[in-house]
């Protein structure tokens, strides 16, 4: 049986299957992750590389919406079971190498997570002394000319 941290990271690991599937670092956490369940064998591996593809084709059938986000949570659960079972298996020395690969990995889907944009459209508006509270990243533009 699995402690709680080792199921977090289970967790965060099918997450970030899902995360990165269809960004720009897809290539490299796939590689990551066939590796880490391929444990040394090519031939794992490359059965890997096949489920994580089946993962990412079942994730782009599905487009967005509700469907879409069933499937996401289908394919989390499916990835962190695979993980957890992985981890499960592994002695204590070995399993801390196989969690520490694994939160790499999930650091590398994070940093590759597109940023959330927010856009309103004040182009109708007309301000006098106004002032634009906020917080985070943001882009101001002046348009007085228009």
């Amino acid at each position: 049986m699995l402690v709680e941290g080792l199921i977090a990271v289970a967790a965060a690991g099918g997450s970030a299957v899902v995360q990165a599937a269809g960004t720009d670092a897809w290539n490299g956490i796939r590689e990551g992750f066939a590796r880490l369940f391929g444990r040394g064998e090519p031939g794992r591996e490359r059965a890997e590389l096949e489920r994580l593809d089946q993962t990412r084709s079942a994730l782009e059938a599905a487009g967005e919406g509700e469907g879409a986000q069933r499937v996401q949570i289908a394919q989390g659960s499916r990835w962190q079971t695979r993980l957890e079972t992985l981890l499960e298996e592994l002695p204590a020395a070995e399993q801390q190498l196989v969690v520490a690969e694994l939160q790499a990995l999930v650091a590398q889907a994070e940093a590759a997570k597109p940023a959330e944009t927010m856009h309103n459209d004040f182009s109708q508006a007309s301000f006098t002394n106004s002032q634009v509270l906020g917080s985070g990243t943001m882009t101001v533009t002046n348009n007085y000319d228009k």
